[in-house]
C-alpha cells in the first residue's frame, strides 16, 4: 500500500480523506509541483522547491520551504518507488466557500502523493505527433497553480485528433504545451520562448537550456511564429514526465525528415548521463 500525505498526516493512501471545505477544491486555489525521483534520488529538488516557493508567494501563501522539503523526502523514503513522480499541492486552507481570502488564522494545506513511473522510452525514440491550439489561458501561467481547466481542455482536444500534446499559440505566436515546454531548433540554433508570464519556466526546460550550451549549441530565448516551428529542422517538448521528447509532426506537417534529429538526441544523451 503506497503511503500518502494530507493536512499534517501520512497515511495510507486509500485512508486520505480531503476536506470538500478545503480551498483546493472550491477554486483550485493554490500551487503544485511534480517531481522525479531516479534510482531513488529527487532529480532538480532544489529547483523544483524553489518555484514552488515562488508560485505561492505570487498567490499570497506563505510556506515553509524546509517543512515542504522534509514532506517530500519522506513520502520519497516511505513508499520506497525507485523511479516515481512524486506529486505535491499546497492551498490556501480549509474554510468555508467564500471568494475571499480566509481570515487570519487559517493555514494552508499540503497534500502530497507518489506513483511509480516508467521513462518513456517509445516516445522519446519514435517521437509524437502535436497539435496547434489558441492559448486561452490566463495571463499567469508562469505559476505553477492548480487552475488547469483550459490545459485539461486543449490536451484532450490533442488526443481526440490523434496527437499526444497541444501546442499553444498567442495570435500565431507559440507559447507553450499544455504540460509542456516547447523547443524549435532550425540551422543548429535552439528556440525557445522566453520565461515570462506566457509561459511556466520548467524545470526541465531550464535544465535542457543548460545543458545546451555545455555542448555548444546555441540557445535563443525568444518568441517564435507556428509557421517557424513548422519549418523548423527538429522540434521537441519537455517536462518532469516527458524528458525530452521529439514532435515529428505539427498539425500533420512533417517536421524535418520526420523523425528524432541529431541535436534532439545529442540533449537527450546528455540527460541521460546527467539523471
Amino acid at each position: 500500500m503506497k503511503i500518502s500525505y494530507y493536512n499534517g498526516e501520512f497515511l495510507d493512501d486509500d485512508k486520505i480523506s480531503v476536506n470538500y471545505n478545503d480551498r483546493a477544491v472550491y477554486f483550485g486555489d493554490g500551487v503544485y509541483e511534480v517531481v522525479r525521483i531516479y534510482d531513488n534520488e529527487i532529480f532538480t529538488f532544489e529547483e523544483h522547491l524553489d518555484r514552488l516557493v515562488q508560485s505561492a508567494k505570487e498567490i499570497r501563501i506563505d510556506i515553509d520551504k524546509e517543512e515542504i522539503r522534509e514532506i517530500m523526502i519522506q513520502m520519497k523514503d516511505k513508499n520506497k518507488l525507485p523511479n516515481a513522480a512524486l506529486y505535491i499541492q499546497v492551498s490556501r486552507g480549509i474554510e468555508g466557500r467564500t471568494h475571499l481570502f480566509p481570515e487570519k488564522g487559517v493555514q494552508p494545506v499540503v497534500l502530497s502523493f507518489i506513483n511509480k513511473v516508467d521513462r518513456p522510452i517509445d516516445a522519446m525514440r519514435d517521437g509524437v505527433k502535436a497539435v496547434t491550439r489558441d492559448d486561452y489561458r490566463w495571463l499567469k501561467c508562469h505559476i505553477k497553480s492548480l487552475n488547469l481547466l483550459s490545459n485539461t481542455l486543449l490536451k484532450q482536444e490533442a488526443k481526440d485528433s490523434g496527437a499526444t500534446e497541444a501546442i499553444l499559440h498567442r495570435d500565431g505566436v507559440v507559447t507553450e504545451g499544455t504540460s509542456t515546454n516547447v523547443f524549435a531548433i532550425r540551422d543548429g540554433v535552439l528556440h525557445t520562448h522566453e520565461a515570462n508570464n506566457f509561459v511556466l519556466n520548467g524545470i526541465t526546460r531550464q535544465y535542457v537550456i543548460k545543458l545546451a550550451k555545455s555542448l555548444d549549441i546555441p540557445v535563443k530565448e525568444k518568441a517564435f511564429t507556428v509557421d517557424f516551428l513548422k519549418e523548423a529542422d527538429e522540434v521537441f517538448i519537455t517536462s518532469t514526465t516527458q524528458e525530452i521528447t521529439p514532435v515529428i509532426s505539427v498539425d500533420d506537417e512533417k517536421i524535418g525528415d520526420g523523425v528524432s534529429g541529431e541535436i534532439t538526441r545529442k540533449l537527450q544523451k546528455a540527460f541521460e548521463a546527467g539523471i
